[in-house]
């Protein structure tokens, strides 16, 4: 099927195969180690956004890793992310203000999925309290594409309502912070090309190999969030692994 801008969402064969990005558990465990090498940037707030239907839990990986590196992590503290997105948006950005007055510095926020996109509408909301925002497999320019009704409807027993062609214009336009989206071709759950930033100034899409249930535990993209949020405030350069890294990540063209 698909969205209003005709991106059709991921084969029924690519979302059978989503249990792969479980491999990324293991891998992650014997990448611990090199892990620890990662970039390290200022001591600052970061909040990690789960995806549709997942809470904290399953981002506990992830801000493990960034807290070893320094960083003050918090999840999102809502339980599952089952609501419609405006239930949560304005409690997210008083948050994101909470965090940013009692540290002083900007918050950054990371956002698996859904998660990705309420990252981007908080800080389209509060860019002066926002440092920047990675998205792992974020639909955000086109949210209808995607394998995920039937899920929607099972969690909430609701249907679900694709969002209109101005609220996907909406979603879809650049935010006034640094950006960065980690997407995957092997993407089952979302269409890997309605996870694409407009690149420019600022902007970038980050390719890796994993599936979407991968993404907040494959290594190559965990040292992606490492190494954005260790840029220096203020300052911004577009993700270059190092040449022993660059195998990890393919060489293409979005």
């Amino acid at each position: 099927m698909a969205d209003r801008k005709g991106i059709e969402s991921p084969s029924l064969g690519l979302l059978a195969l989503e249990g792969r990005g479980l491999l990324d558990i293991a891998a992650l465990i014997a990448a611990t180690p090199y892990l620890a090498t990662a970039p390290r940037g200022p001591r600052h707030a970061v909040m990690v956004l789960p995806g549709l239907g997942a809470d904290d839990r399953s981002t506990f990986a992830l801000r493990q890793f960034l807290s070893r590196l320094g960083y003050d992590v918090q999840g999102w503290g809502r339980g599952r992310n089952i609501r419609p997105a405006d239930a949560d948006l304005s409690a997210l950005v008083d948050q994101a203000s909470d965090l940013k007055a009692r540290s002083g510095t900007p918050v950054s926020l990371v956002g698996w999925s859904r998660g990705g996109i309420l990252a981007r509408e908080v800080a389209r909301r509060l860019p002066q309290d926002i440092r920047l925002v990675v998205t792992l497999g974020s639909p955000f320019a086109a949210p209808g594409a995607s394998n995920v009704r039937a899920l929607w409807s099972l969690l909430t027993g609701q249907p679900y309502t694709p969002p209109s062609a101005e609220r996907v214009s909406q979603l879809a336009a650049p935010i006034p912070v640094p950006s960065t989206s980690i997407f995957t071709r092997q993407d089952g759950v979302v269409a890997w090309r309605a996870c694409l930033e407009q690149e420019g100034d600022r902007r970038e899409n980050v390719e890796v190999r994993t599936t979407h249930l991968g993404l907040g535990f494959h290594p190559p993209a965990l040292w992606v969030v490492a190494d954005r949020l260790a840029q220096p405030l203020g300052s911004w350069a577009p993700f270059k692994p190092a040449p022993h890294l660059a195998p990890f990540f393919p060489k293409t063209s979005a």
